[in-house]
C-alpha cells in the first residue's frame, strides 16, 4: 500500500478535526507516495525505537506522541533525537502521529481504557463539537460496581503494571468511572462535575490529589506510559488486520522510562 492510503485509513479512525489546536498531528516525515510493506507503532519515537525501525526495515512509523513538537531549528547528528530523525530520513522511513485525535476518537485510547475497566457504554467527559460521540476522556457506569481495590487490580492487569498510585480507601465502592489517558489530571474537575466515583489518569499533580481526597472522589494514577502504550499495541493488531499486504507490529524495544523500585530490590 502507498503511504497516502495508510494515512487515509488512519484518519478515518482518528479524524484530524479531533486533535487539539496546540497539537502537531498528522504526517510529519516522509513521502506520501512511498510504498509501505512494514509499519511499526510506538508511544514515543525515542532514539532506540528509531534504531529498531531502521534495523527492521520499517517503512512507516505510527507514533502516538509527535516528533518535531516544539520549534525545531536544526537537525544535526550532534543530538540523539535529531540524529535519530536523520537516520529515519536516510532509510526512507515515514512518520505519522495521531496523538490527541487518537485519544479522543470513538475507538481511541480512552475508549479502549475504559472498556478494559469494565464499562461497556461510555461517553466523552467533554464531547467534541463536531461529533458528540467523540471527545476528551470517557465516563460511564461499570457493568457491575466493585471496590476501588478491585478496580485498581483490573487497571494493573489491563496495562501490565505491578501497581498504581491511589487516592481513596481500597474498600470504597465504585459505580461511575472516568478516564483520561496521559497527562490529563487537569480533567479532574470535569470528572467530578460529571459525577465520577473514580478517576483514572496517567499523571496528577500533588495538589490535585489533595483536591480529589477532600472532594471524595477516588483516583488511580498508574503513569503516563501505562495508560497509553497498551492501546498502541492494540492499534498495531487492528492495522495488521485491516491493511492488506502490510505487516504491522508494535515496537519491542520501547519501555517506560519510569520504573517502580521496591525496598530490597
Amino acid at each position: 500500500m502507498l503511504t497516502s492510503e495508510i494515512i487515509a485509513a488512519l484518519e478515518r479512525r482518528f479524524p484530524p478535526t479531533l486533535a487539539e489546536e496546540w497539537d502537531n498531528t498528522g504526517f510529519l516525515l516522509g513521502h506520501r507516495g512511498r510504498e509501505v510493506d512494514t509499519l511499526m507503532t510506538c508511544l514515543t519515537l525515542t532514539p532506540d525505537v528509531a534504531a529498531e525501525a531502521v534495523e527492521r526495515g520499517v517503512d512507516l512509523i505510527v507514533t502516538h506522541h509527535p516528533i518535531l513538537f516544539s520549534g525545531t531549528k536544526r537537525l544535526t547528528g550532534d543530538a540523539p533525537d535529531s540524529a535519530a530523525l536523520l537516520a529515519l530520513i536516510a532509510a526512507g522511513c515515514g512518520v505519522y502521529s495521531p496523538h490527541t485525535a487518537f485519544d479522543s476518537a470513538t475507538e481511541g485510547i480512552n475508549a479502549w481504557l475504559i472498556r478494559s475497566l469494565g464499562v461497556s457504554e461510555a461517553i466523552p467527559i467533554t464531547p467534541s463539537p463536531g461529533d458528540p460521540a467523540a471527545g476528551t476522556g470517557r465516563i460511564g457506569q461499570l457493568d457491575k460496581p466493585c471496590s476501588l481495590a478491585d478496580l485498581a487490580g483490573r487497571l494493573c492487569r489491563a496495562t501490565g503494571i505491578a501497581g498504581t498510585h491511589r487516592v481513596g480507601e481500597p474498600d470504597r465502592e465504585i459505580g461511575v468511572v472516568a478516564v483520561a489517558c496521559g497527562a490529563a489530571g487537569s480533567l479532574l474537575d470535569d470528572a467530578l462535575r460529571a459525577g465520577a466515583d473514580a478517576f483514572v489518569t496517567g499523571e496528577l499533580r500533588f495538589h490535585d490529589a489533595l483536591t480529589a481526597r477532600s472532594s471524595g472522589v477516588a483516583v488511580l494514577v498508574p503513569g503516563h506510559y501505562a495508560t497509553e502504550r497498551p492501546a498502541v499495541e492494540w492499534l498495531a493488531g487492528e492495522l495488521d488486520a485491516e491493511l492488506d499486504g502490510v505487516a504491522c507490529f508494535a515496537s519491542e524495544r520501547e519501555r517506560d522510562p519510569l520504573r517502580w523500585h521496591a525496598v530490597g530490590a
